[in-house]
């Protein structure tokens, strides 16, 4: 069964996921470790802060392409007036160690990190009870959850000040939806997406041209073949970000 509701409070852990603004939800089933009944997960719409979804965005955009393995996360508590209200979101902090370097800019404000502590959604939680929660993921990315490797796109990102809001620290963030791939066994494609594992799947591209997605075009492939698509892309011309205008806090 599928339901859709309005979360009103997701704008800000978006954000940090990469995606803005309000976003819609819809169940879906995952998996289950027990081979019990799946598992309903949420899976919330939202806007790519920066275009993520081709060889071309990747290198015109990142600074650093990089492998990394899920080690460990962390929940992150909902706000006080959420539990107040008796409903809001739940996140998880997830630390990420890079274990390889695939790409970098030429002149990149700040070297690839080792390890990176990345913000992710976690669960929405109703009916007054913080307890009572539904596992949530941004549709058509990974939840990124320990124990799974992707390959992560990723700018660095000055601290800013947008009207109206807290000051935002300088940070990694990855571009946006096409810009976390599933990369278990080191195949391009395959691992954790929305919650769920997943094979990499090669049909839907079999006449691959201009403006395919990186992940599908690739998909089954390994990480050398990925270095050459990224040696082989052009940058190309750059767009404001996406979003709320900000400024410099300096």
């Amino acid at each position: 069964m599928r339901s859709r509701i309005r979360l009103v409070t997701f704008g800000a852990l978006v954000a940090v996921a990469a995606t803005a603004g309000v976003v819609v939800a819809q169940g879906r089933q995952g998996d289950t470790d027990d081979g019990g009944a799946p598992e309903s997960i949420l899976v919330a719409h939202g806007k790519d802060r920066r275009p993520s979804l081709t060889a071309e965005d990747w290198v015109t955009y990142a600074d650093h392409v990089v492998v990394a393995t899920a080690m460990a996360e962390r929940e992150t508590p909902p706000a006080q007036i959420e539990i107040d209200r008796g409903e809001g979101l739940t996140g998880r902090e997830v630390t990420l160690r890079i274990d390889r370097v695939v790409w970098s800019r030429e002149g990149a404000a700040e070297p690839a990190p080792t390890e990176w502590k990345r913000a992710s959604v976690g669960w929405q939680f109703s009916e007054g009870d913080t307890a009572n929660r539904t596992k949530m993921a941004m549709e058509d990315q990974p939840r990124v959850e320990a124990g799974h490797r992707y390959i992560l796109a990723l700018d660095w990102e000055e601290a800013k000040c947008s009207p109206g809001d807290e000051p935002e620290p300088a940070q990694w963030r990855t571009l946006g939806e096409g810009a976390v791939v599933p990369f278990d066994d080191q195949i391009i494609g395959r691992g954790e997406m929305e919650g769920r594992l997943q094979e990499p799947a090669r049909a839907r591209v079999a006449s691959a041209g201009p403006g395919t997605r990186l992940e599908d075009e690739l998909a089954g492939r390994g990480i050398e073949e990925l270095s050459t698509a990224l040696k082989a892309a052009r940058p190309g011309v750059t767009v404001e970000r996406f979003g709320p205008p900000s400024t410099s806090c300096a």
